[in-house]
């Protein structure tokens, strides 16, 4: 079972939680990030 999740802020912790997700490691699925920067600060 995929637990969907957001990541409420994207600093340091937020960017590492992502990374393992991304890598695989977990059943979690990312649907929304929020944060105070514009996204293309986000996807850089």
């Amino acid at each position: 079972m995929t637990v969907r999740i957001g990541i409420n802020g994207f600093g340091r912790i937020g960017r590492s939680v992502l990374r393992q997700i991304l890598a695989g490691n977990t059943s979690l699925e990312v649907v929304a990030v929020n944060d105070l920067t514009d996204n293309a600060s986000l996807a850089h």
